[in-house]
């Protein structure tokens, strides 16, 4: 009973969101474009010609942003577990990132191209369990960052979504071993009262 009255409250708030109104009236996947949006404004994240890779990419809200700003001379690739009704200039690659054989997939489709900028929206299906849910966020973006460390060009960003909470300090300290630059950011569209929170590596060592 309790968790249909959550999920009733859950929808009465999403449908009343003025981000998630703006999205729908101005033709994006969802709210979360205008994170990507104003990050992207802040921090000069996406220029053309770009190689871009999108980690929990569906329904599309980063990738739609990423292929406007990179253009025809560039590259999204976007990946996730759900599929992603095609957008265009997005090469789409449906799987889990958690697999060796999607990441072989995902390693394959960059053909051998040095990535500019690696962003991960990525979220695990939340349980309820604090502690568990934690655990499978912070591995999810432990994935992202290795990925990132192998793959981003020097000089490369990357932007990831992680929850604070148990991990997220070694997180940060991580990132600092790979990046020049690590800063934390939470976009006017984040919920204020998620513990989501965004964090940028700029210009990896």
């Amino acid at each position: 009973m309790k968790r249909t009255q959550t999920s009733k409250a859950w929808m009465r708030e999403h449908v009343n969101d003025p981000y998630v109104q703006r999205a729908k009236a101005e033709g994006y996947r969802s709210r979360a474009s205008y994170k990507l949006m104003e990050l992207d404004e802040r921090e000069h994240l996406l220029k053309p010609g770009m190689v871009v890779v999108d980690l929990g990419a569906t329904p599309g809200g980063w990738s739609q942003i990423a292929a406007r700003k990179v253009g025809d001379s560039g590259r999204v690739i976007a990946l996730d577990v759900l599929e992603l009704q095609p957008l265009h200039h997005v090469e789409f690659i449906l799987g889990d990132f958690r697999e060796e054989a999607v990441l072989a997939l995902l390693v394959k489709t960059l053909r051998g191209k040095p990535v500019d900028l690696v962003i991960s929206d990525m979220a695990p299906n939340i349980s309820g369990i604090a502690i568990s849910d934690q655990a499978r966020a912070m591995h999810l973006s432990e994935l992202a960052l290795e990925f990132s460390v192998q793959h981003l060009k020097q000089g490369g960003n990357f932007l990831v979504k992680v929850f604070q909470g148990d991990g997220f300090e070694p997180y940060i300290k991580q990132m600092r071993t790979v990046f020049k630059q690590v800063l934390t950011r939470k976009p006017q569209a984040s919920r204020g009262r998620s513990s989501e929170t965004y964090l940028l590596g700029k210009d990896k060592l």
